[in-house]
């Protein structure tokens, strides 16, 4: 049975209410999201996600997450025994989908501009000796052929508030996430560590990708950690263990209702079984290693954020007959194809997925549109659970905002079985150095 009734009376629900006001939502936004919340609350394995949220426990190992959008990384470092103490997102849609699959009270999240993130606004002195300090700092500046400096550049302004909290923070490791072109400028990010928390930092970067950390993508990243402890960042990035099981597309695909894309424009938040719900009842128990290990076990009830977006005639058309691992250069769609004149230009405008390999990298760029993500098995694009399921969300993890957004907040994120490999390894040394 499929399921789609956010509309319940309230007599119907249970009296589920949170604190909203630290996202800066008005009194509409908050009673849709209450409405959302009362209504998975009433489900038996998502009401897990509304117990009670105790204080932050200063003894156990605590991180702070900068830049942390909808939680891949934080997820990922809870798993691995961390407990946030501060949650920093501009992004109102991120930040509630952080928070609604977290366990972090409200006063924890700052949820604005990090250049406001002051004495002012937070208690910024409880930083102080954190254990770990996080994010992946936007730089609009970067680029190999730009001599200036990352912190001088003005359009790096993030990543200037980035060295400014951990020179605040002075913590005892310190992780930064990039994209790979971020090694060019590994000596400079070391350098302003230093000038910023401390001499005795020691700092060491890696190229990791997610794939040989249980996530079924290639997905490459560049990884620095710097700490002050005795221990050298080497072993820890040697600590990270890589014995995980290699995935493929198909195995996150597996047992997710059949939907066909929107042939309407405008109508991106219609719901409907053809098309697919943000929540629906699950039909299929089917599971497979994969999703076991995605989902810890657990079976978990419904279909969350599963549903496709609209594509026009011609679109759908180059979906059904493209191949397996065929682009927008495959004779099967040589007719049609909208750009024969420009194909050079636009090999990789369409793109249908292998279910027998690891995924291309899943990027924001789906918030546009899943061309270049086609579904292998069916013609349409990949939707936003499945783009999860591929960054190693688990099923349950409910993503707030519109369906764009979704993508957003999925393809910016660090796959959370990464995050909690990472973690591991950085908990590990925490314990053994920290004494």
């Amino acid at each position: 049975m499929w399921l789609l009734d956010c509309n319940q009376t309230a007599q119907d629900m249970s009296k589920v209410s949170c604190d909203w006001s630290v996202f800066n939502t008005d009194k509409k936004q908050r009673e849709t999201l209450n409405e959302v919340m009362r209504f998975l609350s009433k489900k038996t394995q998502l009401a897990a996600k509304f117990g009670p949220r105790d204080k932050v426990n200063r003894s156990a190992l605590n991180f702070v997450d900068l830049f942390a959008g909808c939680g891949g990384l934080s997820h990922g470092l809870s798993v691995a025994g961390f407990t946030p103490l501060l949650i920093n997102e501009i992004d109102e849609a991120a930040a509630l989908t952080h928070y609604l699959n977290a366990t972090v009270r409200p006063e924890n999240y700052f949820v604005g501009d990090v250049r406001n993130l002051k004495a002012t606004t937070f208690d910024i002195e409880q930083l102080k000796g954190v254990d770990l300090v996080c994010g992946g700092p936007p730089c609009q500046g970067f680029s190999t052929a730009n001599r200036q400096r990352l912190i001088d550049d003005p359009r790096n302004k993030l990543y200037t508030q980035f060295i400014r909290i951990v020179g605040i923070a002075r913590p005892k490791v310190i992780l930064i996430e990039n994209v790979r072109g971020m090694a060019s400028r590994a000596a400079e990010i070391v350098e302003d560590i230093r000038r910023s928390a401390g001499p005795e930092y020691k700092a060491e970067y890696a190229y990791l990708d997610a794939y040989d950390y249980g996530a079924p993508q290639r997905r490459v990243r560049f990884f620095l950690i710097a700490t002050r402890l005795s221990v050298s960042p080497v072993d820890i990035f040697a600590g990270i263990s890589d014995k995980h099981d290699r995935f493929t597309l198909g195995d996150a695909l597996m047992a997710l209702p059949r939907i066909t894309p929107k042939t309407e424009p405008r109508r991106s938040v219609f719901e409907s079984k053809a098309h697919g719900y943000r929540i629906a009842s699950k039909q299929e128990a089917m599971k497979n290693k994969y999703l076991t290990s995605l989902n810890k076990g657990e079976e978990v009830e419904w279909v969350l954020n599963h549903m496709c977006r609209y594509n026009n005639p011609r679109d759908i058309q180059i979906f059904e007959r493209l191949p397996q691992g065929g682009d927008s250069q495959h004779p099967s769609i040589a007719s049609i194809m909208p750009y024969k004149r420009r194909n050079h230009i636009f090999k990789d405008k369409y793109y249908k997925l292998r279910e027998d390999s690891p995924c291309k990298t899943i990027t924001s760029h789906m918030r546009l549109d899943c061309n270049m993500y086609i579904h292998p098995n069916q013609a349409r694009g990949l939707t936003a659970r499945e783009a999860a399921r591929i960054q190693t969300f688990p099923d349950d993890y409910y993503f707030m905002g519109r369906p764009n957004s979704w993508y957003t907040q999925i393809g910016n994120a660090v796959p959370v079985s990464m995050a909690a490999a990472i973690g591991r390894s950085i908990a590990k040394c925490l314990k053994k150095h920290s004494a």
